[in-house]
Protein backbone atom coordinates (compact mmCIF):
# COMPACT_ATOMS: atom_id res chain seq x y z
CA UNK A 1 0.00 0.00 0.00
CA UNK A 2 1.25 3.48 -0.89
CA UNK A 3 0.34 6.58 1.09
CA UNK A 4 0.73 9.83 -0.84
CA UNK A 5 0.90 13.14 1.00
CA UNK A 6 -0.06 16.10 -1.19
CA UNK A 7 1.00 19.65 -0.53
CA UNK A 8 2.28 22.88 -1.98
CA UNK A 9 1.59 23.94 -5.54
CA UNK A 10 1.51 20.31 -6.71
CA UNK A 11 -1.83 19.90 -4.97
CA UNK A 12 -3.36 22.26 -7.54
CA UNK A 13 -1.58 20.78 -10.57
CA UNK A 14 -4.21 19.88 -13.22
CA UNK A 15 -2.27 16.68 -13.97
CA UNK A 16 -2.43 15.41 -10.37
CA UNK A 17 -5.88 13.74 -10.32
CA UNK A 18 -5.15 11.66 -13.43
CA UNK A 19 -1.74 10.65 -12.03
CA UNK A 20 -3.28 9.53 -8.73
CA UNK A 21 -6.09 7.70 -10.52
CA UNK A 22 -3.51 5.88 -12.66
CA UNK A 23 -1.52 4.94 -9.54
CA UNK A 24 -4.69 3.67 -7.89
CA UNK A 25 -5.41 1.49 -10.93
CA UNK A 26 -1.85 0.18 -11.25
CA UNK A 27 -1.67 -0.83 -7.57
CA UNK A 28 -5.04 -2.56 -7.55
CA UNK A 29 -6.58 0.11 -5.33
CA UNK A 30 -3.79 0.15 -2.72
CA UNK A 31 -3.46 3.94 -2.40
CA UNK A 32 -4.31 6.36 0.40
CA UNK A 33 -4.05 10.15 0.06
CA UNK A 34 -3.43 12.71 2.80
CA UNK A 35 -3.63 16.33 1.71
CA UNK A 36 -2.84 19.81 2.93
CA UNK A 37 -4.27 23.18 2.04
CA UNK A 38 -2.01 25.69 3.74
CA UNK A 39 -2.15 28.37 1.06
CA UNK A 40 -5.95 28.50 1.22
CA UNK A 41 -5.88 28.69 5.02
CA UNK A 42 -3.34 31.52 4.92
CA UNK A 43 -5.38 33.44 2.35
CA UNK A 44 -8.51 33.24 4.52
CA UNK A 45 -6.53 34.22 7.61
CA UNK A 46 -5.39 37.38 5.86
CA UNK A 47 -8.93 38.15 4.72
CA UNK A 48 -9.94 38.01 8.40
CA UNK A 49 -7.09 40.30 9.40
CA UNK A 50 -4.74 37.68 10.85
CA UNK A 51 -1.23 37.18 9.49
CA UNK A 52 -0.18 33.49 9.37
CA UNK A 53 2.73 32.55 11.62
CA UNK A 54 4.94 29.48 11.19
CA UNK A 55 7.62 28.03 13.45
CA UNK A 56 9.85 25.33 11.99
CA UNK A 57 7.47 24.84 9.08
CA UNK A 58 4.45 24.30 11.36
CA UNK A 59 1.54 26.70 11.62
CA UNK A 60 0.69 28.52 14.83
CA UNK A 61 -3.04 27.80 15.14
CA UNK A 62 -5.06 30.45 16.96
CA UNK A 63 -8.75 30.04 17.85
CA UNK A 64 -9.70 31.79 14.61
CA UNK A 65 -7.20 29.81 12.57
CA UNK A 66 -8.57 26.50 13.90
CA UNK A 67 -12.02 27.37 12.55
CA UNK A 68 -10.47 28.08 9.16
CA UNK A 69 -8.34 24.93 9.26
CA UNK A 70 -11.40 22.74 9.75
CA UNK A 71 -13.36 24.68 7.13
CA UNK A 72 -10.64 24.57 4.48
CA UNK A 73 -8.97 21.20 5.07
CA UNK A 74 -11.94 19.01 5.95
CA UNK A 75 -14.34 20.97 3.74
CA UNK A 76 -13.15 22.87 0.69
CA UNK A 77 -9.75 21.26 -0.03
CA UNK A 78 -10.93 17.74 0.75
CA UNK A 79 -14.02 17.89 -1.41
CA UNK A 80 -12.22 19.59 -4.29
CA UNK A 81 -9.67 16.75 -4.36
CA UNK A 82 -12.38 14.08 -4.04
CA UNK A 83 -14.36 15.62 -6.89
CA UNK A 84 -11.30 15.81 -9.14
CA UNK A 85 -10.34 12.19 -8.42
CA UNK A 86 -13.85 10.88 -9.06
CA UNK A 87 -13.87 12.77 -12.37
CA UNK A 88 -10.50 11.13 -13.19
CA UNK A 89 -11.98 7.66 -12.60
CA UNK A 90 -10.92 6.90 -9.01
CA UNK A 91 -13.68 6.15 -6.43
CA UNK A 92 -12.44 8.65 -3.86
CA UNK A 93 -14.08 9.17 -0.46
CA UNK A 94 -13.15 12.14 1.70
CA UNK A 95 -12.69 11.90 5.48
CA UNK A 96 -10.72 13.72 8.17
CA UNK A 97 -8.65 12.59 11.10
CA UNK A 98 -11.64 13.40 13.29
CA UNK A 99 -13.84 10.79 11.59
CA UNK A 100 -14.15 7.63 13.73
CA UNK A 101 -11.19 8.89 15.77
CA UNK A 102 -8.85 8.01 12.91
CA UNK A 103 -6.14 10.42 14.06
CA UNK A 104 -5.86 11.76 17.61
CA UNK A 105 -3.39 14.39 18.70
CA UNK A 106 -1.95 16.21 21.69
CA UNK A 107 -0.89 19.87 21.65
CA UNK A 108 2.70 20.59 20.64
CA UNK A 109 3.04 23.60 22.93
CA UNK A 110 -0.11 25.59 23.65
CA UNK A 111 1.78 28.79 24.51
CA UNK A 112 3.78 28.69 21.27
CA UNK A 113 1.61 26.83 18.75
CA UNK A 114 -1.95 27.19 20.07
CA UNK A 115 -4.22 24.49 18.65
CA UNK A 116 -1.48 22.81 16.60
CA UNK A 117 -1.03 19.19 17.58
CA UNK A 118 1.25 16.24 17.14
CA UNK A 119 -0.05 12.71 16.38
CA UNK A 120 -0.77 10.64 19.47
CA UNK A 121 -2.72 7.61 18.22
CA UNK A 122 -4.10 6.29 14.94
CA UNK A 123 -7.11 3.98 14.61
CA UNK A 124 -6.88 2.92 10.94
CA UNK A 125 -10.06 0.82 10.81
CA UNK A 126 -12.12 3.34 8.84
CA UNK A 127 -9.34 3.60 6.22
CA UNK A 128 -8.96 -0.17 6.07
CA UNK A 129 -12.72 -0.55 5.61
CA UNK A 130 -12.71 1.92 2.71
CA UNK A 131 -9.77 0.18 1.04
CA UNK A 132 -11.39 -3.23 1.48
CA UNK A 133 -14.57 -1.90 -0.14
CA UNK A 134 -12.64 -0.64 -3.16
CA UNK A 135 -12.53 3.08 -2.35
CA UNK A 136 -9.65 5.56 -2.39
CA UNK A 137 -9.48 7.32 1.01
CA UNK A 138 -8.64 11.03 0.86
CA UNK A 139 -7.78 12.29 4.34
CA UNK A 140 -7.70 15.79 5.83
CA UNK A 141 -5.08 15.99 8.62
CA UNK A 142 -7.38 17.66 11.15
CA UNK A 143 -7.19 15.44 14.26
CA UNK A 144 -9.48 14.66 17.15
CA UNK A 145 -8.21 15.26 20.68
CA UNK A 146 -6.32 12.46 22.38
CA UNK A 147 -8.83 12.46 25.25
CA UNK A 148 -11.71 10.37 23.88
CA UNK A 149 -14.19 12.18 26.15
CA UNK A 150 -13.34 15.72 25.00
CA UNK A 151 -14.70 17.14 21.73
CA UNK A 152 -12.60 19.46 19.62
CA UNK A 153 -9.75 19.31 17.16
CA UNK A 154 -6.08 19.99 16.60
CA UNK A 155 -4.39 21.16 13.44
CA UNK A 156 -1.75 18.53 12.64
CA UNK A 157 0.97 19.19 10.07
CA UNK A 158 0.02 17.13 7.01
CA UNK A 159 3.42 15.44 6.75
CA UNK A 160 3.28 14.35 10.40
CA UNK A 161 -0.27 13.06 9.93
CA UNK A 162 0.74 11.15 6.80
CA UNK A 163 3.71 9.55 8.57
CA UNK A 164 1.60 8.43 11.53
CA UNK A 165 -1.19 7.03 9.35
CA UNK A 166 1.27 5.29 7.01
CA UNK A 167 2.91 3.58 10.00
CA UNK A 168 -0.44 2.49 11.44
CA UNK A 169 -1.48 1.03 8.08
CA UNK A 170 1.85 -0.78 7.60
CA UNK A 171 2.39 1.08 4.33
CA UNK A 172 4.97 -0.16 1.87
CA UNK A 173 5.79 3.41 0.89
CA UNK A 174 5.20 6.95 2.07
CA UNK A 175 5.60 9.50 -0.71
CA UNK A 176 5.74 13.15 0.40
CA UNK A 177 4.98 15.32 -2.62
CA UNK A 178 6.83 18.63 -2.82
CA UNK A 179 7.30 21.56 -5.19
CA UNK A 180 10.89 20.43 -5.87
CA UNK A 181 12.22 17.18 -7.39
CA UNK A 182 13.58 16.01 -4.03
CA UNK A 183 15.76 17.16 -1.16
CA UNK A 184 18.31 19.62 -2.54
CA UNK A 185 21.90 20.14 -1.42
CA UNK A 186 23.64 23.48 -1.00
CA UNK A 187 24.14 23.68 -4.79
CA UNK A 188 20.41 23.12 -5.38
CA UNK A 189 21.04 19.64 -6.77
CA UNK A 190 18.77 16.71 -5.97
CA UNK A 191 20.12 14.18 -3.47
CA UNK A 192 19.13 10.66 -4.60
CA UNK A 193 19.45 9.04 -1.15
CA UNK A 194 19.77 10.60 2.28
CA UNK A 195 20.33 9.03 5.69
CA UNK A 196 18.55 10.43 8.73
CA UNK A 197 21.87 11.69 10.14
CA UNK A 198 22.63 13.49 6.90
CA UNK A 199 19.10 14.89 6.84
CA UNK A 200 19.53 16.29 10.36
CA UNK A 201 22.80 17.90 9.25
CA UNK A 202 21.04 19.61 6.34
CA UNK A 203 18.44 21.00 8.73
CA UNK A 204 21.05 22.10 11.27
CA UNK A 205 23.04 23.90 8.56
CA UNK A 206 19.95 25.67 7.23
CA UNK A 207 20.21 24.05 3.78
CA UNK A 208 16.88 22.31 4.45
CA UNK A 209 14.50 24.61 6.28
CA UNK A 210 10.83 25.38 6.79
CA UNK A 211 8.53 22.92 5.09
CA UNK A 212 11.38 20.64 3.96
CA UNK A 213 12.66 20.38 7.53
CA UNK A 214 9.16 19.35 8.62
CA UNK A 215 9.10 16.72 5.85
CA UNK A 216 12.40 15.26 7.00
CA UNK A 217 11.08 15.05 10.57
CA UNK A 218 8.05 13.18 9.23
CA UNK A 219 10.32 10.79 7.32
CA UNK A 220 12.09 9.89 10.55
CA UNK A 221 8.73 9.27 12.24
CA UNK A 222 7.58 7.01 9.38
CA UNK A 223 10.76 4.95 9.33
CA UNK A 224 10.65 4.54 13.11
CA UNK A 225 7.05 3.37 12.73
CA UNK A 226 8.01 0.60 10.29
CA UNK A 227 7.19 2.14 6.89
CA UNK A 228 9.39 0.27 4.42
CA UNK A 229 10.26 3.11 2.05
CA UNK A 230 10.03 6.89 2.30
CA UNK A 231 10.54 9.31 -0.57
CA UNK A 232 10.26 13.05 -1.15
CA UNK A 233 9.70 14.29 -4.69
CA UNK A 234 7.52 16.20 -7.13
CA UNK A 235 4.58 15.00 -9.20
CA UNK A 236 6.88 13.65 -11.91
CA UNK A 237 8.56 11.40 -9.30
CA UNK A 238 5.30 9.86 -8.09
CA UNK A 239 5.37 6.84 -10.41
CA UNK A 240 9.15 6.62 -10.91
CA UNK A 241 10.65 4.64 -7.98
CA UNK A 242 14.18 5.88 -8.68
CA UNK A 243 13.16 9.55 -8.72
CA UNK A 244 12.95 11.98 -5.81
CA UNK A 245 14.99 11.50 -2.64
CA UNK A 246 14.84 8.19 -0.76
CA UNK A 247 15.26 8.67 2.98
CA UNK A 248 16.97 5.76 4.75
CA UNK A 249 17.71 5.13 8.42
CA UNK A 250 21.51 4.81 8.05
CA UNK A 251 24.20 5.88 5.62
CA UNK A 252 25.00 2.26 4.72
CA UNK A 253 21.33 1.30 4.24
CA UNK A 254 19.91 0.51 0.85
CA UNK A 255 16.60 2.06 -0.14
CA UNK A 256 14.00 -0.61 -0.77
CA UNK A 257 12.95 -0.83 -4.42
CA UNK A 258 9.29 -1.74 -4.23
CA UNK A 259 7.52 -3.06 -7.27
CA UNK A 260 4.17 -1.52 -8.04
Amino acid sequence: MILVKLGGRTQNDPALPAALAALWQSTGGRVVVVHGGGDQISALQRLRGEEPVFIGGRRVTTDTALELVRMVLSGLANKQMVSALVAAGAPAVGISGEDAGLLRATPIDVAQFGHSGTPATVDPRVVQALLAAGFLPVISPVAARADHHVAGAYNVNGDDAAAAIAAALGADELFLMADVPGVLDGEKQRIAQLSLDAARALVASGVAGGGMAAKLDACAMALAGGVHRVRIGDLAALTVPSAGTAIVAREDATAVDLSR
